[in-house]
């Protein structure tokens, strides 16, 4: 979901600036990105570590039989993936900079799904996505209908970024238990807790503050406005986690939902506004 939402986010961008959108081009780089995606989760499921069970009370032959089909379908994927490559290259519809960053896609999730890295349980693995969902995916799209680089874009997806930082690093005090009992070093084991809960109310108030300065960069204040009507959604995010962070009763799925609400509102509604004018 949020894939899609950056990606055209992405693709507004290239529209608010004045770039002919080719819709050809924006289909193939969307199924490419999300193919891409599935490989590499699949590829992360299959190399999970042996004492991490992959469903609720599995057998060995249910888990063999699951990896297997993880690996093939994950085969099939990126079978497709390469024929896009092959077609988007043939009708030279990926520009230098655009192909640059597509290979850095495709081997940065390679390096968070398969070893030797396997960066998923590292620490790292959140930052990965979060880069990869706020920022290269908006940036591939962008270039994949500009072939030159503007300064909105990173004034967008930066703040993004840290906010997706935040959502990624919220989700994790929920599995904080299991995490820790099957061995995962998650980027909230590697922090520890209160390092982490400050770290996540930092990041949501440094997005908003990057998001206030950023018309003194040549973000028009009219695009921009809507992004701060998920404000409240942020405060109450923060009142959430404190409260559990001083030994309150966690409400897990509430702290859920309102951390995807923030990223995935901040997002859409940046979208809209690029493609409304």
């Amino acid at each position: 979901m949020f894939a899609i939402l950056t990606y055209i986010l992405g693709t507004g961008i290239a529209h608010y600036l004045g770039e002919q959108i080719s819709g050809i081009v924006f289909w193939l780089g969307f199924t490419w990105l999300l193919l891409i995606q599935m490989a590499a989760y699949l590829l992360s499921g299959y190399y999970r570590p042996s004492n991490e069970p992959l469903i609720a009370g599995e057998t060995n032959s249910a888990r063999v039989r699951l990896r297997t089909v993880f690996l093939q379908l994950s085969a099939a994927f990126l079978t497709l993936v390469a024929a896009l490559t092959v077609i988007m290259l043939r009708l030279r519809l990926v520009t230098p900079s655009s192909g640059v960053l597509l290979g850095f896609i495709f081997l940065l999730l390679m390096a968070y799904s398969i070893p030797p890295l396997r960066m998923a349980n590292t620490g790292i693995g959140e930052l990965i996505i979060a880069v990869l969902l706020a920022d290269l995916i908006p940036g591939v799209a962008f270039l994949l209908q500009s072939d030159q680089f503007h300064r909105i874009l990173s004034i967008v997806t930066f703040p993004l970024t840290m906010l997706a930082v935040a959502y990624l690093l919220a989700l994790e005090f929920r599995t904080f238990a299991s995490d820790l009992k099957y061995g995962r070093g998650t980027l909230l084991i590697r922090l520890t807790w209160p390092r982490a809960v400050i770290l996540h109310h930092v990041l949501i108030i440094a997005s908003y503050g990057l998001f206030v300065i950023s018309p003194f960069f040549g973000f028009p204040w009219s695009v921009l406005w809507p992004v701060f009507l998920t404000i409240p959604l942020a405060g109450y995010q923060i009142i959430l986690l404190r409260n559990i962070a001083s030994g309150g009763k966690p409400i897990w799925p509430l702290l859920s939902v309102n951390g995807i609400a923030i990223f995935g509102l901040s997002v859409y509604l940046l979208t809209l506004s690029f493609w409304l004018h």
